[in-house]
């Protein structure tokens, strides 16, 4: 098992943190002296999820906060409560996301739901909160990737999917944006010269939420789903999946742009490791372009100033 560094002093904040990878990133950063500000669409749920890990890690420093990613009023909100209760930000990850919702729904703003959760809105949420993690004097961005990005396409001409809905090109097309975002912002932290890193990192085929709950998106009455149900995959359990989430967060090795994934077979178990990016990732011009529509469609750009790191 990856063990966390000491995180003592560090805040992070964590999206998806009542379930699956997101809670058990909480509870194992928790564990090593982190403050982990939960957030999570549910606040019933997430204070069970900070119940259940106080049970596990008593005195873990934990808060939870709601944030809708499918809403960017409710991302702003979040911004707004972090920004004015005045304490240092050092993390944010990246982690919730849905899956290969069956019919094309849309989000508060109007976006398809996969891409509006998955990419626009924890897009929104990196704008927003970069000046504040740049007063920092180490922080990181984690942005939460799949195996599917290698399938992925960023469709220009139809990035809502409103003329052919297919839930997992969908899906595929969101996870890729989300490791383009990661590498973009690695290029700009070094170009501008900031004290920041930006890992991506994805958890192989592992048994969470989003595959047990699949197209239902978390209603108790699932559908079969034959990679779950059948045993055609190898997968691996959240503890084990999680760890290239902890990795790219918490190791003090951990590389500006590196992408981390489990080694073992297809990339879906194993041990984390620094992982081959998919040839759809490899072009700067691509990821510039999706960032500069990702910003006309979100309203929120990049800081030009930034702050001089606390400490």
């Amino acid at each position: 098992m990856y063990q966390v560094s000491d995180q003592t002093g560090r805040r992070f904040v964590i999206t998806g943190a009542n379930s699956g990878t997101g809670m058990e990133a909480t509870r194992r950063i928790a564990a090593a002296g982190g403050h982990v500000v939960m957030g999570v669409r549910s606040e019933d749920k997430g204070h069970a999820a900070a119940a259940e890990i106080r049970q596990d890690v008593p005195g873990a420093s934990l808060e939870v906060r709601r944030i809708d990613l499918a809403d960017l009023a409710s991302v702003h909100a979040f911004v707004d409560g972090i920004l004015s209760d005045g304490q240092q930000l050092d993390v944010l990850i990246n982690n919730a996301g849905v899956m290969a919702v069956p019919k094309r729904m849309l989000t508060a703003d109007g976006f398809e739901l996969q891409f509006g959760s998955n990419f626009l809105g924890p897009f929104a949420l990196t704008n927003l909160l970069l000046p504040h993690l740049l007063s920092s004097a180490s922080p990181r961005v984690v942005t939460m990737a799949s195996g599917a990005a290698n399938f992925g396409r960023i469709n220009f001409r139809d990035l809502q999917f409103a003329e052919s809905y297919s839930p997992a090109r969908v899906y595929a097309q969101s996870k890729l944006a989300d490791l383009l975002l990661g590498l973009h912002l690695a290029r700009v932290a070094e170009d501008r010269g900031w004290n920041l890193l930006s890992t991506i990192a994805h958890p192989g085929y592992t048994r969470t939420n989003l595959q047990s709950a699949g197209p239902n998106l978390g209603r108790t009455t699932k559908r079969f789903n034959p990679l779950t149900d059948l045993p055609i995959l190898p997968s691996q359990d959240v503890v084990t999946g999680t760890e290239p989430l902890l990795f790219a967060a918490t190791e003090p090795g951990a590389r500006q742009g590196a992408y981390y994934g489990p080694r073992g077979f297809g990339g879906l178990v194993g041990a984390t490791k620094k992982v081959e990016l998919p040839r759809s990732a490899r072009g700067v011009d691509l990821a510039s372009s999706l960032w500069a529509v990702a910003e006309d469609l979100t309203g929120t750009t990049l800081p030009i100033e930034v702050a001089t790191p606390s400490r």
